[in-house]
């Protein structure tokens, strides 16, 4: 590759960012950095009607959570800005303009309302080569009077003229030579009534004004291809054109079709990488990190939906990615999202990260449940303890929080039904073992249980569960007495005492 590498994410702030847009980012990233290119932000925000508050430095942020920096955006400006469309808003009209007066593009007069009629009187009615002759524009009506409405200031838009009857193609990085017929596109808009192009004149000029050299999105656009081909050939740029891939699509788990918000929702897992709170309705849209999962873990299971490296490897660090990536490796076919494998890569990647690394992200998993952990020495200790038994974040809460408050409640059903004035006897025992070994370790100190066990004539399972027990409150987390000798043997008599009382 002799030019500089350029690639663009151009997101619209109209919502929350789904999964796909988060991958598209990814992939997006990953190629750039393997070739020492360049991976630029723009805000594509013509479509001023669909625009919602917040939603630019909402995607600001989902990109600043998953660690892919831009090089150049909004919030860092290159050479080629501004890197939101509506502040490039009068360049537009110029290359709009001109392919009108090239005889590639057309002023259109029709009503919103002429156009309804219109849909109502023709079955699957297009505005294109079939019906332009019929209808207000400037390739049916007298050129004075073309001159003389825009004169006079009446609404228009400005639409390419669709050519009859040719085939045009291209070669997708991802699915090879692709050809379309463009009798069965319509006339797009590409400049609005109010002035502002359409996603396919912006994304076109922007493009080639910002050196765009590869363009990444999704399958969804693959019908525009044949408007945009155009556009690069009728404004004489075609040996500028980026390469293009359109990545497959992450569908449902359960059918067909693309993943969706809905889905989520009736399954039960978030598709946006962020929490999302809607300024109009207040509706809440749950995030992947709000439920737990580390930007690691979610840009590696995002990389995994529809590429791999051509081995088993499942985890890669965000480094490994950008080493092995390759856009021969993407599959054409859609990915099925599986929710239970991403909090798998989750997992994998809470055992992974050090005590350290993760310190702060349990610290204030804990604070949230009113959790204030003042030693984050012994923080660290019990991360790794229990780090291997958490899927999602929150899930240190269940299995640390035991390590610096009693458990409120003891799982007692457990233990009573086999429970006998004997085993009352062997706790007590045990009580005063604890206070006058608190110098043996772990290893050591479970050496004299079993011993204290066989001395009183019990098999080590008749005690050591209701032991768990009375520390943690459950039948789960480590080894018991790393539990003991981190929360230290006078604590530990203190939890017998209360679980005796209890059993009493």
């Amino acid at each position: 590759m002799a030019e500089k590498v350029r690639v663009r994410f151009a997101p619209s702030p109209t919502g929350g960012l789904h999964l796909g847009g988060v991958r598209t980012v990814l992939f997006n990233y990953l190629f750039a950095r393997k070739h020492g290119g360049e991976f630029v932000l723009r805000i594509e925000d013509t479509d001023q009607t669909r625009y919602v508050p917040g939603a630019e430095e909402y995607i600001l942020n989902c990109l600043k959570w998953c660690g892919m920096h831009p090089d150049e955006g909004p919030e860092n400006p290159g050479a080629y800005g501004p890197y939101r469309q509506s502040e490039r808003k009068p360049l537009y009209r110029e290359y709009a303009e001109k392919l009108v007066n090239d005889g590639f593009a057309y002023y259109a007069f029709d009503t919103p309302e002429e156009l309804d009629e219109k849909r109502k009187e023709i079955p699957n009615f297009q505005y294109g080569h079939t019906f332009r002759s019929g209808l207000r524009n400037s390739l049916s009506m007298p050129a004075e009077e073309v001159k003389q409405l825009i004169a006079d200031g009446t609404p228009h838009v400005i639409r390419i003229k669709m050519p009859e009857d040719e085939t045009i193609s291209f070669t997708d990085m991802i699915r090879g030579e692709v050809s379309f017929q463009t009798s069965q596109s319509d006339d797009k808009v590409l400049l609005k009534a109010d002035g502002m192009p359409t996603y396919h004149l912006a994304v076109i000029v922007d493009d080639y004004l910002m050196k765009i050299t590869h363009a990444f999105r999704g399958e969804e656009w693959l019908p525009s291809a044949p408007v945009h081909l155009l556009l690069w050939k009728y404004l004489g740029w075609e040996d500028s054109m980026p390469q293009w891939a359109h990545l497959p699509l992450i569908l449902k788990p359960d059918g067909n079709g693309k993943l969706s918000k809905r889905d989520g929702a009736r399954l039960g897992f978030p598709v946006y990488a962020m929490n999302w709170i809607d300024p109009k309705t207040n509706e809440l849209t749950p995030g992947f990190r709000e439920i737990g999962f580390l930007p690691e873990a979610f840009n590696n299971m995002l990389a995994m939906l529809g590429w791999n490296d051509g081995t088993d490897q499942e985890l890669f660090s965000m480094e490994e990615l950008i080493e092995k990536f390759s856009m021969a490796r993407i599959n054409k076919a859609g990915a099925k999202f599986d929710f239970e494998k991403a909090k798998w890569f989750n997992a994998e990647w809470i055992k992974r990260l050090d005590s350290g690394e993760l310190n702060t992200l349990v610290t204030e998993v804990l604070e949230v449940q009113g959790l204030t952990v003042k030693d984050s020495a012994m923080l660290d200790q019990v991360i790794d303890l229990v780090k291997d038994r958490c899927q999602l974040l929150p899930d240190f809460y269940t299995q640390a929080s035991y390590f610096f408050h009693a458990p409120q409640h003891l799982d007692l059903d457990a233990v009573k039904p086999k429970w006998t004035p004997e085993k009352a006897v062997f706790f007590e025992k045990l009580k005063a073992e604890l206070i006058s070994n608190k110098d043996l370790s772990a290893h050591e100190l479970e050496l004299r249980f079993k011993e204290l066990v066989q001395e009183n004539g019990f098999k080590i399972g008749d005690v050591m569960l209701p032991y768990r027990i009375m520390l943690v409150g459950g039948k789960f987390g480590p080894a018991v007495f790393d539990i003991t000798k981190l929360i230290g043997e006078e604590e530990a008599t203190r939890r017998i005492d209360h679980a005796l009382a209890l059993l009493a």
